[in-house]
């Protein structure tokens, strides 16, 4: 008898109860925790870039003229004829580079200069330093050619009619 019941209670289909019946999961979502990190002090200093036909020169000063690097091409390589190239210029501006975001550099003026009187002008490394600094992460504010014109000065030499050979 007991077991002819419990088929019964087995076959009666059970209440299924509606959705407004079911208890809902607040919606409302986790606070989310943040750390806030204090910006960081941006930090500026000054690339002086002096290139000729046979060097690169880089150095690096903090806004009041401190030296914080300088490295020039002969640092880097070995062979005096490489010492201008543009390759051997971005080794130079990357290990300046180093030093300046050690202590904490993140942006930078950039003053090239060439010889003065020179006909042709910025030497071949400069381009590829300034490109170096902006791969490095260093916001590039300024990029200012300072090399100096010459406007007549003495006379050079070799007389009215030059130099004979």
């Amino acid at each position: 008898m007991e077991s002819a019941k419990k088929i019964e209670a087995l076959e009666q289909p059970t209440a299924v109860p509606a959705l407004a019946e079911v208890p809902t999961v607040n919606p409302t979502p986790l606070p989310v925790v943040t750390e806030v990190k204090a910006p960081k002090e941006e930090r500026t200093g000054i690339v002086y870039i002096n290139t000729s036909k046979n060097n690169t020169m880089i150095h690096i000063t903090d806004l009041a003229g401190n030296t914080i690097s300088r490295i020039t091409g002969g640092m880097v390589t070995k062979h005096s004829r490489l010492k201008a190239d543009p390759t051997i210029a971005m080794f130079v501006a990357k290990k300046a580079a180093e030093r300046a975001k050690d202590l904490g550099f993140t942006s930078l003026y950039v003053r090239m200069r060439a010889r003065t009187g020179s006909e042709r002008g910025i030497g071949p490394g400069a381009h590829a330093a300034v490109k170096s600094f902006d791969k490095e992460g260093f916001k590039i504010l300024n990029i200012v050619d300072t090399s100096r014109v010459a406007r007549g000065g003495p006379k050079k030499k070799g007389g009215k009619r030059g130099r004979r050979v």
